[in-house]
């Protein structure tokens, strides 16, 4: 075998067939080699996924505040109308955060409030302040309270509230006159309590007269012949 021969088998391979290479890699002249593919870009996704970020920031931020300036205070768990005796049971204690330009009173205060009364109408849910309570107490000094029993029928429909200015008329008599004695056909007392209707169907309300006047709205309430009259709530 010639030298040309061997060197010929060798690169022809172990079984002498030539290893030639897929048309498909066969470099032609001249011919680029094709550039990576582009990744698309979505301007839509980027910016959503920005406004997520932001919107994260921003309520990570929120939480954060909330938490740091939030405050244990007195809040009502039942309405109290102005004058009533405020209990235990009528408050309850919110976490919550405070505007600075409120001061309701901490839940730390309960036990002082406890006992007192009620300097305006709190509704249920409202916040406690300083001026919704009052250590004033029922009667004030030169005044008396009287209970009025009244049918339905000669008292408001409108519910009566704690405060409410209202005035106490003697009814006829059998003879169609004003009881005997009355030094006045009125008497303006003002409402502190309302209870009932009761068995009877009667409904006492608790109003507070000058001390002079007492015994004279008491005789009158006595006799049954009396009706309640609500004046103006505007003040």
């Amino acid at each position: 075998m010639s030298i040309a021969t061997a060197q010929e088998s060798k690169r022809s391979g172990r079984d002498g067939k030539d290893k030639a290479l897929p048309a498909s890699e066969v470099p032609v002249p001249g011919q680029s080699i094709a550039p990576p593919p582009r990744l698309r870009r979505r301007p839509a996704l980027v910016a959503a996924s920005v406004a997520a970020i932001c919107l994260g920031a921003l309520l990570a931020a929120w939480a954060y505040t909330s938490t740091s300036t939030s405050q244990e205070i007195l809040a009502v768990r039942n309405t109290i109308h102005r004058g009533e005796v405020i209990t235990r049971d009528d408050l309850m204690t919110a976490q919550i955060g405070v505007d600075p330009a409120l001061k309701p009173l901490p839940a730390s205060a309960a036990d002082s409030v406890v006992g007192k009364r009620a300097a305006m109408d709190l509704a249920a849910g409202g916040l406690v302040t300083q001026e919704d309570i009052t250590s004033a107490v029922i009667p004030a000094k030169g005044m008396s309270v009287v209970g009025v029993s009244l049918p339905p029928g000669l008292m408001p429909a409108i519910t009566l509230q704690n405060g409410d200015t209202v005035r106490i008329v003697a009814t006829p008599g059998a003879q169609g006159d004003v009881a005997a004695g009355s030094s006045s056909k009125s008497i303006e007392a003002t409402v502190v309590g309302v209870r009932g209707p009761g068995d009877t169907g009667q409904i006492v309300v608790d109003v507070s007269v000058p001390y002079a006047q007492a015994a004279e709205l008491a005789a009158r309430s006595a006799t049954g012949k009396v009706a309640l009259v609500l004046d103006s709530r505007e003040r």
